[in-house]
């Protein structure tokens, strides 16, 4: 970061062909006059026309997830589990060169850690022989793009998982492939990094998120994130705006500490959600639905990670203790038995992804004050596997235009990993329903840019709001799609202070 900034000159508002000038004090908007109105001082910054808008918000991500996945070997081109040994065979013969020792690399422990796989519509399976053919004795784990699946060979497996696990048929077999809870469970073994390894990391995808314009991200990493986040905010970390998810197994811990959602906790670090997990996701065949998958016999419809009767009372416990609620709901009956927790509960909250719905539970969520935390991108990863697994449903997946239709509020964010974590990648996605040559998947569900912008911001360019402010070469009411999605951002500031500056300004 660099300094706090008094005045931003020439900026031209996203409606409206006036260029006006900010003033900021305090990391706040002070006052918003006409273009050199007021005499040029120090530490100010001439957008020169440049377009001026709030800083943008992910709602959902799994911070520490993303920085380490930017470190992982990626296997999501893979078409086929043998496409995916290819690459991580490739991976390692490159290992054995840099090492200069073929029989040295080979039989290495460090683990070796795929990421990005999906395998639901593979014409072939992943299994631990495929993987063991290619590095008997090194553990690898690949992570599927939902992270709710992973793919070990047999020394991975001896290494993470005990014998005396409790991951039967439904969780594992010899294919060597773990799915929900059983899989959660490896991929948290898996910080091999140091503290100040993993926060520099961390540094690295903040800053790389501030020059897509974010200012603040819900990080809601499956760990005690309060810890880390202050031992960051210690060292100087001050690149976002941070909400950080407690969940349940943590809940006693955060009750007994009197944390509470919106609590300040250090810096620009605020304690965030209850997040509760109740079912699993699409490629996994775990998201909990009305209607059976095909060929899925052991569990035909999904995962249900939290019956009705646990889940309620889980809710009224985090709400009583103070927090907000954030409800993980792929399937439509999974969806469907969220909002009624919610109605039991008297009071709304949020539903994480609400990819698929029932056509009689939309008009609920606005009914019952239920914000659904959606992430657009997913629709164009999963388009394929939506159309073979949701057979004749997909016209109400990912459908953001009948959320918004029938009253619901709605929340943008990637999921990192599982997406990038780019705003304006989400916004794309949301507002032409695809990214390629390929028809628009449902068009009928798209929503226009402004209402993708207010998904994706939580202030405003107005006096007394917080300086959180992007500035942009092109006007995203009006730029052609191609550049919507890999808009270029010359300016971020947070609460005033620049975080990134292209070399453009």
């Amino acid at each position: 970061m660099i300094r706090a900034i008094r005045a931003i000159r020439n900026a031209r508002p996203l409606s409206g062909d006036e260029l006006i000038d900010l003033l900021l004090d305090d990391g706040v908007i002070t006052a918003i006059l006409p273009a050199g109105s007021q005499p040029v001082g120090p530490d100010e910054i001439d957008l020169a026309g440049r377009f001026i808008m709030p800083g943008l918000w992910d709602e959902h991500v799994h911070f520490t997830q993303w920085a380490q996945h930017r470190r992982r070997v990626d296997v999501s081109e893979a078409a086929s589990a043998a496409e995916a040994v290819a690459l991580v065979r490739a991976h390692l013969a490159k290992d054995a060169a840099d090492a200069g020792d073929p029989a040295a690399a080979a039989s290495a422990a460090a683990v070796v850690v795929g990421v990005g796989f999906r395998d639901a519509l593979w014409p072939d399976s992943p299994t631990a022989a495929l993987l063991d053919a290619i590095a008997p004795h090194r553990p690898i784990v690949l992570i599927s793009a939902d992270v709710h699946c992973v793919w070990l060979n047999t020394a991975a497996r001896e290494l993470f998982v005990a014998p005396s696990s409790p991951d039967g048929s439904a969780d594992a077999s010899a294919d060597g492939v773990l799915r929900e809870d059983a899989a959660f469970a490896v991929t948290a073994q898996l910080d091999g990094a140091s503290d100040a390894e993993l926060d520099r990391w961390v540094a690295e995808a903040a800053s790389h998120a501030a020059a897509r314009g974010v200012v603040g991200i819900v990080d809601l990493e499956m760990r005690w994130n309060r810890d880390d986040w202050l031992r960051r905010v210690n060292a100087g970390f001050a690149a976002l705006r941070v909400e950080f998810g407690v969940y349940p197994q943590h809940l006693d811990r955060a009750i007994e500490l009197g944390l509470r959602s919106g609590q300040p906790v250090a810096g620009t670090v605020r304690v965030g959600p209850l997040k509760v997990i109740t079912d699993g996701s699409l490629n996994t065949r775990t998201a909990y639905c009305c209607d059976p998958y095909p060929d899925t016999p052991d569990e035909a419809y999904g995962r249900l990670n939290v019956p009705p009767c646990d889940l309620h009372p889980l809710l009224a416990r985090g709400t009583a203790a103070g927090f907000e609620l954030a409800v993980h709901a792929i399937g439509d009956a999974a969806n469907r038995l969220a909002l009624d927790a919610f109605a039991q509960l008297g009071h709304g909250g949020r539903i994480e992804h609400a990819q698929l719905v029932h056509d009689s539970d939309f008009a609920r969520f606005a009914a019952l004050g239920v914000t659904a935390s959606v992430q657009p991108e997913h629709a164009m990863d999963d388009r394929d596997v939506a159309e073979q697994l949701w057979h004749g449903r997909t016209d109400r997946a990912f459908a953001l235009r009948t959320l918004l239709d029938s009253g619901a509020r709605i929340l943008l964010g990637s999921d990192a990993p599982v997406a990038p974590l780019d705003p304006w990648v989400a916004i794309s996605a949301a507002t032409t329903r695809t990214r390629d040559d390929r028809e628009p998947f449902h068009p009928e569900q798209a929503i226009t840019v402004v209402e993708a912008l207010a998904a994706s911001t939580r202030t405003s360019i107005a006096v007394g709001q917080p300086a959180d402010l992007v500035a942009l070469s092109h006007n995203p009411l009006q730029c052609d799609p191609e550049i919507l999605r890999e808009m270029p951002v010359d300016l971020t500031l947070l609460a005033g202070v620049v975080t990134h500056r292209s070399t453009a300004l």
